[in-house]
């Protein structure tokens, strides 16, 4: 009789192991388009056998664990090439918008504009006593002032609206960093009882390379399946149960950024003054960001203040020794500045322009209406080395700060790419051996249907049995 439930038994052990399986696959099947999900298998285990010397019946079989079909190196560098991908992302998406504020097939281009300026200045040359060649001169300027107006806009707007960027990315990072707390201490509980947490260690694998791509980060998990997270060098976003904080101010001018544009500081602990943290973000799309905020738009800004200080400086200087129709001396072309920051912000005409084109100054000697030698000076002023400490001209050097602008959006382009092409194939690499295959979840079912109906057939066949020990007394 023990004999006949034992059999039993092993039956009853084994439709249970059957049916762990199909519960197991059916949320395999369901999970099949959920990101990050990573495909789990039942694993099974002999029972302890009983008996005495050589006589030892197997007990079947029992459930030990359902463990997830995971390979923690393959992940980790998906994170960080992800890391990568995510500074590329964020770079070359902004790069393409300050291309866009220089593209001269778009706009007619601020080299050209003041190329017209100067040209209008030879037209003076050769007839200084026209007016309407010196309202061609007023026009031309003030279409290149508005120009270099336009660039400074433009470029700050991007400034600005990478500020968003910047805020709406810290915004999520704080989220991401909160669950990942929650989801340590879920995993912690879980696994104190013997468990797998395969879902919420899903979960968290996700959520660490969505952090990645984000802001470069370095992580490590302890021995009670609890993972530290730290952003840059210091800041320690998770640790346990608790997500440290980010946020983002504006802060004074310093020699990374100009006035007013958001940095972002993390706070240690209760009671710790807030520390900016924003020379530490060097990765993720935030990293490439804050990358073409500071460095790119800030060495355009400066370069084109300088193309305006020194073009508003150097006509000013010929003009003001020249003679204007009034017979004037010392009028200044363009409206004088403090210096060079802002050059291309601030730069307009005098005042004095805008009222009366007569002013504009030609002879190089009073009552000499005729006299050409200031308006030739100042259109040479094109073709002289004044930048870069007298090494090019104006026209070299806007071309040259446009040359290196296309020069690095198209490498940071192809790297872009180059990164995409790397994180699809470990992606295609983690789906092949974690993804969900509805074909090997259609043969697993089946395997384990056939298992569930056998099984169900030796606890038939013990009842029968049963039944036949039972009514032995009957004959």
């Amino acid at each position: 009789m023990s004999k006949i439930w034992s059999v039993m038994t092993t039956g009853k052990r084994s439709m249970m192991n059957s049916q762990n399986a199909l519960q197991t696959v059916s949320h395999n099947i369901a999970n099949k388009n959920t990101e990050g999900f990573s495909r789990q298998r039942v694993e099974l285990a002999s029972s302890e056998p009983t008996g005495f010397g050589q006589t030892r019946m197997g007990q079947g079989a029992y459930t030990k664990a359902v463990r997830r079909i995971h390979n923690p190196f393959l992940e980790k560098q998906l994170q960080n090439e992800t890391n990568e991908l995510g500074f590329g992302e964020g770079q070359s998406e902004n790069l393409a918008r300050v291309e866009e504020v220089f593209n001269e097939q778009i706009n007619r281009g601020l080299n050209r504009f003041v190329g017209e300026f100067f040209n209008a200045f030879r037209e003076l040359s050769n007839n200084p006593e026209n007016t309407a060649t010196r309202t061609l001169v007023k026009e031309t300027a003030e279409f290149a002032t508005q120009d270099f107006q336009r660039i400074n806009r433009q470029l700050k707007d991007i400034q600005r609206d990478i500020d968003q960027q910047v805020t709406s990315s810290v915004t999520t990072i704080n989220g991401i960093t909160g669950e990942i707390a929650d989801l340590n201490q879920k995993i912690e509980l879980v696994e104190n009882t013997g468990a797998t947490a395969n879902d919420e260690r899903d979960r968290r694998d996700l959520l660490l390379k969505q952090l990645s791509k984000l802001v470069n980060i370095r992580w490590g998990e302890g021995e009670n399946g609890q993972v530290t997270v730290t952003a840059g060098n210091t800041a320690v976003l998770v640790s346990g149960y608790e997500a440290g904080e980010l946020k983002v101010a504006g802060t004074p001018e310093n020699a990374t950024k100009r006035e007013g544009r958001a940095d972002v500081f993390f706070k240690p602990s209760q009671g710790k003054s807030w520390v900016n943290v924003t020379r530490q973000f060097i990765g993720g799309t935030l990293g490439g960001a804050l990358d073409v905020r500071d460095n790119v738009i800030n060495g355009r800004l400066d370069k084109i203040d300088s193309l305006a200080y020194s073009m508003i400086k150097n006509v000013n200087d010929v003009h003001r020794r020249g003679f204007t129709l009034n017979d004037q001396q010392g009028v200044a072309f363009f409206k004088d500045i403090g210096g060079v920051r802002d050059a291309s912000e601030f730069i307009d005409l005098d005042k004095r322009i805008y009222s009366d084109v007569n002013n504009i100054a030609a002879a190089a000697v009073k009552e000499s209406p005729g006299d050409n030698r200031v308006a030739n000076i100042i259109a040479n002023l094109q073709n002289q080395k004044l930048m870069d400490n007298n090494k090019s001209t104006m026209d070299d050097f806007y071309n040259g700060m446009v040359g290196e602008l296309a020069v690095l959006t198209k490498k940071s382009r192809m790297v872009n790419e180059h990164q995409a092409n790397i994180v699809n194939q470990l992606n295609k690499v983690r789906e092949s051996i974690s993804g969900v295959s509805l074909d090997e979840e259609t043969v697993k079912m089946i395997e384990y249907q056939k298992a569930f109906d056998a099984s169900a057939r030796v606890i038939r066949t013990a009842d029968e049995m049963m039944d036949t020990v039972l009514n032995l007394k009957r004959y």
